[in-house]
């Protein structure tokens, strides 16, 4: 540690509060009782009151730090503000022995312990005993004028990847929507409907397994965006899957009816199903193309953004709850060239032309994996007395 240099905790050096609910078995013992906005949940206890969420405002310039789900992501705030649930509030108790500037790098290469399995969650007490490295406040203040300017820059070269990476993922929708779009000779034009059984029975399955075989089992979950092959690997005995999920079989085209899940493109070609059946989440839509065309060909053109739109466009139901239904989707048209040959050369042009565009997106991801990686690297020298300049 260099020359001047202390270690202190950050309960000692900083201010810890957290905005959050507060359940009470008595609420007219709650003080200051405007500072705190009501919970309600079911339940006949105090008519459905359940507790409050402090909203107490922050005067002094503070930093956040995420306390739920995602956790230690640190925001600051130099205005006052009224901590939301969830969050923990960082107060440097005195300016003059910590740069806020600093306290907030600082907080960067903290790996937060957290507590909770599902949703992981952090505690003022669990952060309170945390050392932190404080340098007197000149060398603050140069540390943090050399971070600020490096992470300007790093900041850019991100935005310009991102960009890059975006770029890339829309030239192959671009290409894509141009393959279904101009028609060549011997094309023809059908609805889905005439061309695929949709939501094929299940009586299909009659005679066929004992409700005690084991069936592929795929939850909305499991199905992932644009899945080319999908390999379910949950298994299910029959009985327990055949009256309220949906059903298929191997080479079956599953695509996700429901928001936000038909708008993230979740859709892919079921492959190796035990016993060649499946059963799934209810909110899918199945395709079993005839010999007219290939499961491999009607899978590309269900992830162009143009269908995308249109079912986006068309959806049914409540907010949060919209589908596309099964209606629109048999009356929707579809070309498509007549010969399967045809049908196969078209296939292996996207498959060579997303090959390509996945080579540019992984060139990107890893440019911005590296990016992160320098930032944490620039960080962890500053805080160890090895950034000059």
């Amino acid at each position: 540690m260099k020359k001047g240099w202390e270690i202190k905790k950050l309960g000692d050096v900083c201010d810890l509060s957290a905005g959050g609910d507060v359940p009470k078995s008595n609420f007219s013992d709650l003080p200051n009782k405007e500072y705190f906005i009501p919970i309600y949940a079911n339940g006949e206890k105090n008519n459905g009151l359940y507790g409050y969420t402090n909203i107490l405002k922050v005067a002094k310039p503070s930093i956040t730090i995420s306390a739920r789900g995602t956790i230690g992501y640190s925001v600051k705030r130099l205005e006052p503000f009224y901590p939301v649930v969830r969050l923990i509030v960082v107060t440097p108790k005195n300016y003059d022995e910590l740069y806020l500037d600093y306290l907030f790098y600082y907080l960067k290469i903290i790996d937060f312990i957290h507590s909770g399995t599902s949703i992981p969650q952090l505690t003022v007490p669990m952060i309170k005993d945390y050392e932190i490295l404080i340098p007197p406040l000149t060398e603050q203040n140069h540390i943090v004028s050399i971070l600020d300017k490096c992470f300007e820059n790093i900041d850019k070269a991100i935005e310009i990847t991102k960009q890059n990476l975006n770029n890339t993922k829309q030239l192959f929708q671009s290409y894509l929507n141009q393959v279904f779009t101009q028609k060549g000779k011997n094309w023809q034009t059908k609805k889905l409907k005439e061309i695929c059984i949709i939501q094929p029975s299940k009586d299909e399955i009659k005679n066929k397994l004992d409700k005690s075989d084991l069936v592929s089992f795929l939850p909305m979950a499991d199905l992932e965006r644009f899945q080319y092959e999908i390999k379910p690997k949950k298994l299910r005995k029959l009985e327990e899957v055949e009256k309220s999920y949906t059903y298929f079989s191997d080479n079956d085209v599953l695509l996700a009816k429901i928001t936000p899940c038909f708008e993230n493109g979740k859709l892919g070609i079921v492959k190796n199903l035990i016993n060649r059946i499946g059963f799934g989440s209810s909110e899918f839509i199945v395709f079993r193309c005839n010999n007219d065309l290939l499961p491999e060909y009607l899978f590309y053109f269900l992830a162009t953004q143009n269908f995308k739109n249109e079912g986006k466009n068309n959806m049914q139901g409540a907010v949060g709850h919209r589908r596309i239904s099964k209606e629109w989707i048999e009356n929707y048209s579809i070309s498509f060239p007549k010969s399967i040959p045809d049908q196969k050369i078209l296939i292996h042009r996207i498959y060579i032309f997303l090959s390509e565009t996945q080579k540019l997106e992984n060139i990107y991801k890893q440019e911005l994996s590296d990016l992160e990686s320098l930032k944490k690297s620039i960080l962890q020298k500053a805080f160890s007395g090895n950034l000059k300049t």
